[in-house]
């Protein structure tokens, strides 16, 4: 539903940033705004700030910026209409009007969700009586306390096919909403409707609200040919777009930034039980597009778990299909395969929940598991050989939707590529002859790490080390070997001189695209800096970096600044003057960062197909750029 401008202005007027986000985040005041510890990433030192003036929050630690409702959907995993119902229900504020049609499928709709917790609550009352012995015998054996019953509402319905029907008769419910809510089936072929759920286990279905939109049942008759069966599709219920227990998972997935995701409800269950809360699964069929977005609002990288087996490979390659289209940056998934033959409940309940735990600490990347997809089986032993199992990987790579994306997995599979050719060339120089088999062995184990696992997990630990330690001895100063380009110098020496510009442009600071190590460390410092202490002048700024250590990178960016007409970066500059000189040097900046994309795309271009109009593409943007780089950092109009 699209929502009227003024309505969504009218809950933002009634709802301060600081009264929405103070629900989750202590907050002190500082100033003008609030501050506290980001929501989004752990840290000791507050550096996320909320501006009711401004009406948004934003977080110097994890780039997360937003409003009200960009809250909840980020913190708590909401949708947009979510997110606007619940804080129109705090402010107060009437939801716009539906139209006579919308109003008639509402209240469709809340019959049928009626219907369906009338269905739930008779099912647990039957898992209490007699005729559910045996339910609740198979429960047990499976190891489930009566608690954990209790929470997912799990029930029993009679080897009747009329038990439901008559209760929810009673009840005051039509067959013909019995049937469209899917509890019962019915047709024109068929005289007398009965229960669809017979003789089974029976495990509710619910929305992000926790309201019941459907069933699973768990066959409890060895010789009923569907194991376990679920509701059909229904106005409420569509199988690919739900996934079992994620309105209990998401809470916990933002907490622990995790989510993990089974295959089947007893596994999520057993998980839940077992102390992994932020557990879900799909509902007995192949992971969605939808379900992998749905997975995305609770946690960026999804750990998918498996069985070892050939069956559990299988389903994981099938997830690696539905994922390529839709992965973006910050957003994939992760494989967590199991020893052969345990499902998650049998590993949990023999080995315990620290054994669980050890599987997801050896997770596989999205790119492994692509590449031992295409591997598996195949003989790599000729020229041929290997150029069929390079195309296969390239056109799966092509289907990446997002460019970054797809340019950061065409390096790497070139990267691995030829890793894989320096392998077999030396084999032959060896006079071993070209092995007939995969080079995956080392990534199956899940133990012993490539060199691509170890250089990510390298990467991992540099991206790790806090940028606001004391910096003692700079390797780019000692050596003087990386220059500081003079516009990346110049906007920061701006900031320097005139501190009262990251009260206004925080955002497009912390955004800034830096190609010297030392500009980015420096600009990282001046925004912890002023996280700490709002009122800042340039005295005090010089002063803390001075104390940080950075003093002699200070120095080295200021004596980048060479250009006569930077006057608008010296300290006694007016405000005006500062306010469009840094503006104009940063659109030159930013001109020139996407200029530098561009020759890249281009080059890379060249590389894969060799024609004369990415060459021409390539020449076209160097001139460009050399351009660029003669252009002053900032020239008065008309120079």
């Amino acid at each position: 539903m699209r929502y009227p401008p003024h309505f969504l202005d009218e809950i933002r007027s009634r709802l301060s940033v600081s009264q929405v986000v103070g629900r989750k985040v202590p907050l002190k005041r500082a100033g003008r705004e609030f501050k506290g510890l980001s929501p989004f990433k752990t840290e000791k030192t507050p550096s996320f700030t909320v501006n009711d003036q401004k009406g948004f929050y934003h977080c110097f630690a994890s780039g997360e910026h937003g409003d009200i409702f960009t809250f909840l959907m980020k913190t708590e995993g909401l949708s947009f209409p979510e997110a606007v119902e619940r804080l129109a229900g705090e402010a107060g504020v009437p939801m716009p009007q539906m139209s006579p049609r919308d109003e008639a499928r509402e209240d469709e709709r809340e019959r049928l969700l009626r219907l369906l917790e009338v269905s739930a609550a008779f099912f647990q009352s039957a898992l209490k009586s007699g005729p559910g012995a045996e339910a609740r015998r198979y429960l047990e054996k499976r190891g489930l306390s009566w608690d954990t019953i209790e929470a997912f509402r799990i029930g029993y319905a009679p080897n009747d096919k009329s038990a439901l029907k008559q209760h929810l008769a009673k009840a005051g419910f039509t067959p013909e909403e019995m049937i469209t809510s899917g509890m019962l089936i019915g047709g024109d072929d068929i005289p007398v409707a009965y229960d669809r759920f017979r003789h089974r286990v029976t495990f509710p279905i619910t929305d992000l609200r926790d309201r019941v939109i459907a069933f699973g049942g768990r066959a409890l008759d060895p010789d009923q040919p569907a194991k376990y069966l679920n509701s059909p599709e229904t106005p409420l219920f569509h199988k690919g777009h739900v996934l079992f227990n994620a309105h209990k998972a998401r809470g916990l997935a933002h907490d622990k930034s995790r989510l993990i995701a089974v295959e089947g409800y007893m596994d999520a269950i057993a998980l839940t039980e077992a102390g992994f809360g932020e557990t879900v699964a799909p509902l007995g069929t192949a992971l969605t597009e939808d379900q992998v977005k749905l997975m995305w609002r609770f946690a960026p990288e999804p750990i998918l778990c498996f069985d070892g087996d050939a069956a559990g490979r299988k389903a994981a390659f099938r997830a690696v299909e539905t994922v390529l289209p839709l992965l973006r940056p910050g957003h994939s998934l992760r494989f967590a395969f199991l020893p052969s033959g345990l499902d998650p409940d049998d590993l949990v309940r023999q080995q315990g929940p620290a054994a669980f735990d050890a599987e997801l600490s050896k997770t596989r990347a999205l790119f492994d598991v692509l590449w031992e997809r295409e591997e598996e089986g195949q003989d790599l032993s000729t020229p041929e050989q290997r150029a069929a199992f390079e195309s296969r990987l390239r056109a799966l790579v092509a289907r990446i939707g997002d460019p970054d994306v797809k340019s950061q997995y065409e390096r790497e599979l070139r990267e691995t590529l030829w890793t894989l050719n320096r392998t077999i060339a030396r084999e032959i120089a060896r006079a071993e002859g070209p092995r007939r088999m995969g080079r995956s062995g080392t990534r199956r184990n899940n133990v012993t790490p490539d060199w691509r696992v170890r250089e990510r997990a390298r990467l991992g630990k540099e991206a790790q080390r806090p940028f606001n330690r004391p910096v003692t001895a700079s390797p780019e100063l000692a050596q003087r070997s990386e220059l500081v380009p003079a516009r990346e110098a110049l906007l920061i020496t701006t900031v320097i001189n005139h501190p009262w510009l990251i009260d206004e442009h925080a955002e497009e600071i912390a955004a800034l695209t830096l190609v010297s190590a030392p500009v980015a460390r420096l600009r990282d410092a001046i925004l912890l800096i002023h996280s700490r202490q709002n009122a800042l002048d340039s005295s005090a700024l010089r002063s803390q970096l001075s104390l940080s250590g950075l003093d002699k990178i200070v120095n080295l960016v200021e004596r980048s600044v060479t250009h006569r007409s930077d006057r608008f970066a010296q300290l006694d500059a007016p405000q005006a003057e500062v306010e469009v000189g840094w503006h104009h040097a940063l659109a030159l900046h930013e001109r020139q960062v996407g200029l530098q994309k561009s020759l890249e795309a281009a080059v890379q271009d060249y590389h894969r197909d060799g024609s004369e109009d990415a060459l021409a593409r390539i020449c076209e943007i160097q001139g460009l750029l050399a351009r660029s780089s003669e252009t002053p950092p900032f020239a008065e109009p008309g120079d």
